[in-house]
């Protein structure tokens, strides 16, 4: 069975000027919009064009089609969160567990503080999440996540510190995805917040533990 090509998801052009700049980020927010009133199934280029107040055409000159504007809404989204998450991991005069658990307190806020787009951003991820681009997001979110490993598991194995950092992201990802579509309270999310903080410490601690027993 012939596999199914994945959409062309990358923007035509970056906007040049002023007006094409703003052009371009009307239909950012519209699209939001759009997809915050009608879900994925019913997200067009059409009503985004409608609702942003310019033509298709001129839609068309930045995105190629509807998922090329998903994913710049998702990855707008992921260059956001990395950057914060990736400042609290890069605050080297503060300990290691104590920055982990500053990391995944603020990643389930920010689930919690924009959980219906990342909702609709999740039901309409099917449409881009085999292209590339989406890997090379995913790739750099495990590079960062992997500096932090490298110095808060200088002795363990290079293969336990990259599992220990792909099973960090793969937990706290599943686990925000239910913060946002369960819609829970910010003292529930802080409940979630210091139990997984103080479980994915409590593994790292035992990745080094053991370690030096093995000595």
């Amino acid at each position: 069975m012939k596999r199914r090509k994945s959409p062309a998801i990358s923007a035509r052009k970056p906007p040049q000027q002023k007006r094409s700049e703003r052009l371009v980020a009307d239909v950012l927010e519209a699209a939001v919009r759009v997809l915050a009133r009608e879900g994925a199934p019913r997200f067009t280029t059409a009503r985004v064009a409608e609702e942003a107040g310019v033509s298709v055409g001129s839609l068309y000159q930045y995105f190629p089609n509807k998922e090329a504007i998903l994913f710049r809404l998702q990855s707008d989204e992921w260059d956001q969160t990395g950057a914060l998450l990736e400042g609290i991991l890069a605050e080297s005069d503060k300990p290691a567990p104590d920055r982990l658990r500053s990391m995944v307190s603020a990643f389930f806020q920010s689930e919690r503080e924009e959980a219906s787009l990342r909702t609709a951003l999740e039901d309409a991820a099917p449409l881009y999440r085999d292209a590339p681009e989406v890997r090379e997001h995913r790739e750099t979110g495990m590079r960062r996540l992997l500096r932090f490993m490298n110095e808060a598991l200088p002795e363990v194995s290079a293969s336990e510190r990259s599992f220990a950092a792909a099973f960090v992201m793969t937990t706290i990802s599943a686990v925000g995805k239910s913060v946002s579509a369960e819609a829970r309270s910010k003292s529930e999310t802080d409940a979630w917040a210091l139990a997984m903080g103080d479980m994915l410490c409590a593994y790292l601690q035992r990745l080094v533990q053991r370690k030096r027993e093995q000595r």
